[in-house]
């Protein structure tokens, strides 16, 4: 690679994921000359993808991968094997001998928002109150114009949260409108509204969606240029080369335009809050219903979600199958508890909202 000796025959392959901190000597003509960008795969390569991890188990004749890849949008081809593997597992606990399309939708909820932790132990008030925030969250989603379509809302604990609500994009988005990203600051707010009207409370669950929100305004205003400050961008970044991250944020405005910054990155956030607001007061009644069927159901798909706010009659719940094949009996497995542990806490900072 330095240039003075003829190696003929060889050829050097290097990876990086953050090609933004390369040395630039590693650049120079005749050294790394061809660069490959490896993006996330899109629809039709996520379908491929699917295929390729699925010849390794037996699909049962329903399972549509088209289908499946359509809902899985930014998902890796990391993801992809996961959630094929996820399901396979998932059959095989009920001791099926092909994979169903639930099983791989089970495994999509799992790698999209964390594995169900049905052992926590959580009081009724507290499960109240996680259903009003995701009811919350699902209302303003499903009233503003710009948002994505909602996946599922649940309040069963997944990963560090008491509940989620998920949205998935219909298409790839690479990137994002305005009108886009003030309905997600709405949604966002939505949570802590519902709380405060209908449970007349604030608790720690918002605390996720109130960073979440606040970073977006921020970037809204700092890198996008969309407030009123103009096409403008605050702060240079400085990193460092070897550890690949940023390290500070060089501070070149003035004291005046700080200030300025702060009004607007507040003034997104509360018209986002605002609008969240005047939703859930103009349909409280569809509120209630999305947390009392919450409360009753556990989750809620997109379908379920589409007849509660057109004022439909859910129909009855249907029950998983129990493990174990035709005639055969199901195992039991009895949990106790280690000596001296207790129910695991509750990380009262954490409600994660995807991305």
């Amino acid at each position: 690679m330095d240039g003075f000796e003829s190696n003929e025959g060889v050829i050097l392959v290097a990876s990086t994921n953050r090609p933004d901190v390369l040395d630039p000597a590693l650049l120079r003509p005749g050294r790394f000359d061809r660069r490959v960008v490896v993006p996330r795969p899109d629809l039709r390569g996520r379908e491929e993808i699917l295929r390729v991890h699925a010849r390794r188990i037996p699909l049962a004749e329903g399972v549509d991968l088209a289908v499946l890849a359509r809902g899985t949008p930014g998902f890796t081809g990391a993801d992809l094997a996961n959630l094929v593997n996820e399901a396979a597992l998932s059959a095989a606990r009920y001791n099926r001998k092909t994979v169903i399309m639930p099983d791989l939708e089970s495994a999509k909820d799992k790698v999209l928002m964390g594995a169900e932790r049905r052992s926590m132990i959580i009081t009724d008030e507290e499960k109240r109150n996680t259903a009003y925030h995701e009811a919350g969250h699902a209302l303003v989603a499903a009233m503003m114009p710009h948002s994505d379509p909602l996946h599922k809302v649940t309040i069963i604990p997944r990963g560090m949260a008491l509940g989620v609500t998920m949205q998935l994009p219909t298409d790839d988005k690479h990137t994002y409108s305005r009108d886009y990203l003030q309905s997600r600051l709405a949604v966002m707010m939505g949570g802590r509204i519902a709380e405060e009207l209908f449970m007349q409370h604030m608790t720690t669950g918002a605390g996720n969606d109130i960073e979440q929100a606040t970073d977006l305004a921020r970037k809204m205003v700092c890198e996008w240029g969309m407030s009123e400050l103009g096409p403008l961008t605050f702060g240079k970044k400085e990193e460092q080369i070897f550890l690949g991250r940023e390290i500070s944020q060089h501070r070149d405005f003035s004291e005046d335009t700080a200030i300025r910054i702060d009004q607007e990155v507040r003034r997104l956030v509360m018209d986002g809050y605002d609008r969240a607001r005047k939703v859930l007061t103009e349909n409280s009644d569809m509120l209630h219903k999305l947390a009392e069927n919450l409360l009753e159901r556990e989750s809620l798909d997109a379908e379920e979600i589409r007849m509660v706010l057109a004022g439909q009659t859910l129909p009855p719940m249907e029950l998983p199958p129990p493990p174990g094949g035709p005639g055969e009996v199901p195992t039991q497995e009895i949990l106790r508890p280690e000596p001296g542990r207790t129910a695991p806490a509750r990380n009262p900072g954490e409600h994660p909202q995807p991305a």
